[in-house]
């Protein structure tokens, strides 16, 4: 698991990220690039998409890490997914739920509708909002999306209260969506029961409750309506149960204190979720060997387990055992051959391993990572790292570019340019680094327009 924080970045409006200002001031804000849990949304995720007519790969998942309980479609067909709410769902059934709750949103156009009514009331104000959320979400550690001011984000709060029509159609949507995949309704209806109180208690209610406002109507009417569904008994595989009861473990070993870590998975719980946390909040504190004994248990347990290899490489490899990091990572790439995350991490041992012969390898893994996910600037600077390697420093220029094209816009027409006066003109290269400084120049020059009132 990497986290990314969200830091100021100038340049390209970021609408979308609007809703994440009901939450949580920006210094406690960061995404998540995580295989395992990304695949369990995916896991959950897609068989409701399909069921609202939506193709899964038009649709992105995000994972905010924030405690609080919140979810929310924003900047067309992307959900975004706080860790609080992972963590406080008590079975997959809940979380499913919400995330069919949310794809009914995107089905029923209530962004679409309400992204107009915003810039309509809001005119140029819309526009203090920087962009660097796909750099965020795709791994730049060092920029992301900028927000407004705290006194701006409460301002902000009233355009995105969902209407009491969106919700219900919402709601329908949803259930519609959890009968067609044989999945029981029931999980909409305790997830929002759970959480009734903080109506009446406004001034404790997390960012999901202010956005999506609860009733004790629409709980009822969502109640009528799931029990004449013929999936209403319908229960969580244990399959699921088990990616859940992980992916929270994961989440809390990563982002809690050891002391409440340990706590809640105390030394005498043997099971594999409780294990994998301990030896992730070890790790996290610097017990360095206690938190490798426990991945080696959790690898005998589970030797064909991809995210245990990866976590052995990541403890390896972020305590300066570099090379000792790679078989690990090497064998969770073996096992998931098909994650670009995995790759970019065993690309990235194979690179600071500071051995050339390696190189062509990591390459090839940037390569395939590239491919499934062209806008990962975590990949564009390793990338750039091979070719400064190699010597290569045109091309290195170029990545270098990519890198930064939503990070920081003008250091990426600096890059290109210098790239385009040193690669061949007219190959491949050299017309994308063109591509880029006159995509820039033209955005620029339409920011610069917009902020004149042109």
């Amino acid at each position: 698991m990497r986290l990314f924080n969200l830091r100021a970045a100038p340049f390209f409006v970021a609408i979308l990220l609007l809703p994440i200002l009901v939450s949580r001031p920006a210094a406690a804000q960061s995404f998540i690039r995580d295989a395992e849990i990304e695949a369990m949304l995916r896991e959950f995720t897609d068989p409701v998409l399909e069921a609202g007519g939506l193709q899964p790969e038009d649709v992105s998942l995000y994972v905010i890490n924030d405690s609080s309980i919140n979810a929310f479609v924003t900047g067309g067909q992307n959900i975004f997914m706080h860790t609080g709410t992972i963590i406080e769902a008590e079975t997959p059934n809940q979380l499913i739920a919400v995330l069919a709750h949310e794809t009914g949103h995107i089905t029923g156009g209530h962004l679409v509708r309400q992204s107009e009514g915003m810039r309509a009331a809001m005119g140029p104000a819309i526009f203090a909002m920087a962009a660097g959320l796909l750099a965020a979400l795709a791994g730049e550690g060092g920029a992301a999306a900028g927000l407004l001011s705290s006194s701006q984000q409460f301002a902000m709060l009233s355009f995105f209260q969902h209407t009491q029509a969106a919700e219900s159609s919402a709601d329908v949507a949803g259930t519609n969506y959890l009968e067609a995949t044989g999945q029981s309704g029931r999980g909409m209806i305790e997830f929002f029961e759970r959480f009734r109180y903080q109506e009446v208690l406004s001034e404790h209610r997390d960012p999901y409750f202010r956005t999506h406002p609860l009733s004790s109507a629409r709980i009822e009417a969502l109640r009528v309506r799931v029990a004449e569904m013929e999936h209403v008994d319908a229960v969580d595989t244990p399959e699921h149960i088990d990616m859940l009861d992980r992916a929270r473990a994961k989440i809390i070993g990563f982002t809690e204190p050891l002391r409440v870590t340990l706590v809640r998975y105390p030394e005498s719980d043997d099971s594999t979720p409780a294990l994998y946390a301990r030896s992730i909040a070890h790790f996290r504190a610097g017990s360095v060997a206690q938190s490798i004994v426990a991945v080696e248990q959790l690898i005998e347990r589970e030797p064909e387990n991809p995210y245990f290899h990866e976590l052995h490489g990541q403890v390896l490899y972020e305590n300066g055992r570099v090379e000792e990091s790679i078989p690990p990572y090497a064998r969770a790439v073996e096992l998931e051959p098909d994650s670009a995350l995995l790759r970019i991490g065993l690309a990235q041992s194979m690179i600071r391993a500071d051995d050339d012969e390696l190189l062509d390898e990591a390459d090839e893994h940037i390569t395939f990572a590239l491919r499934d996910e062209p806008g990962n600037t975590w990949a564009w600077a390793l990338r750039a790292e091979i070719f400064e390697r190699r010597g290569d420093t045109p091309r290195a220029q170029l990545a270098s570019a990519e890198r930064f094209y939503h990070v920081d816009p003008a250091r990426s027409r600096a890059f290109a340019s210098q790239a385009r006066g040193e690669l061949q003109r007219g190959s491949p290269e050299w017309h994308r680094a063109n591509d880029i400084v006159l995509t820039i120049d033209g955005a620029m020059a339409e920011e610069g327009a917009r902020n004149r009132g042109g």
